[in-house]
């Protein structure tokens, strides 16, 4: 078996299995859904065995086809690198910027990072996706992302094992409790032990943020009751609005509140997640990586200096 001569076909199932078609393959590689069934084809005739199930929709792979799809993404994604480098080394600029963040980084201070580039760098195809930090990581591991907005914490795995962290800023959970509720009457910052006895709305439980902040409560004594689990902090936000519970969510997801809620700094063991860009440490910072970075890093500085103490932006 010798299949390093079938690098298009390993890359025409890597296509496959993320479109789903042979068709949307074609699209993505610019060949035609006959060539892309002609490669995958010759791909399994010399690998001895069927890759694809032919016949479902969306196609799946066999066994055999997710294996060398592993290992054929960290091939294709090496010789792209190796393009990308050869091509600056002839002066010519990156022309491609696969960028992932998660949602609360996207709504904020992302998409002015994304509007510069586009104005500096006009030649550049961005592509932009958006997914929880879960989501990311293997992205940026197996190098379907060039680069990607990321946040850690200490109870967190380390997943960004591996990488090139550019940090930009820490982002400072904060309470958000119903307009009128007894602690939007108090003066200055409140402690997290201040909601031990509210009920709570939260993240799920197999969420970062969930474990995030049942780690600083429990840092802070108490174990919090929730009542009502979305990962949706807009969501969170309208059931806190609604008298349903209280909720300690991201700075960065009250730079915009819903009305009907108060935001409260909290002080103590307030939780914090470090937001960083990152991009593997093995693979080839281009052009428009390293431009991203820094447009990311000015982003990020003055997002913070719009932001109020109390999480908000000023009037």
């Amino acid at each position: 078996m010798k299949l390093i001569g079938h690098v298009r076909g390993i890359q025409a199932l890597c296509e496959v299995n993320a479109g789903g078609s042979f068709s949307a393959a074609g699209d993505a590689l610019g060949l035609t859904q006959s060539a892309v069934s002609q490669h995958v084809a010759a791909l399994e005739r010399e690998a001895g065995l069927p890759l694809v199930q032919r016949g479902t929709r969306p196609i799946e792979l066999t066994e055999a086809g997710r294996v060398l799809v592993r290992h054929g993404t960290a091939i294709v994604a090496h010789l792209d690198d190796a393009e990308q480098e050869l091509s600056e080394l002839a002066g010519q600029q990156s022309r491609r910027l696969r960028f992932g963040s998660f949602p609360t980084a996207l709504t904020t201070f992302v998409p002015t990072a994304l509007s510069r580039l586009r104005r500096e760098h006009p030649a550049v195809v961005l592509t932009v996706v958006d997914d929880h930090l879960q989501g990311l990581l293997p992205r940026l591991a197996d190098g379907s992302l060039d680069l990607a907005v990321i946040f850690e914490h200490e109870i967190l795995p380390a997943g960004a094992t591996g990488m090139v962290r550019v940090p930009l800023f820490d982002d400072t959970y904060q309470a958000v409790v119903p307009a009128g509720h007894r602690l939007s009457r108090r003066r200055g910052a409140v402690r997290l032990s201040d909601l031990a006895d509210e009920m709570w709305v939260g993240g799920h439980t197999t969420s970062a943020w969930f474990s995030i902040v049942r780690h600083s409560c429990r840092a802070a004594g108490f174990e919090p009751r929730t009542s009502l689990a979305s990962d949706d902090y807009r969501a969170v936000q309208a059931f806190v609005a609604a008298g349903l519970g209280v909720a300690v969510i991201p700075g960065l997801a009250v730079a915009a509140t819903v009305p009907g809620v108060e935001v409260r700094q909290l002080r103590g063991t307030a939780p914090v997640r470090r937001i960083s860009v990152a991009h593997r440490a093995d693979r080839f910072p281009s052009s428009a990586v390293r431009a991203m970075t820094e447009i990311l890093r000015e982003a990020a500085r003055g997002f913070e200096a719009r932001i109020t103490p109390a999480g908000r932006r000023p009037a």
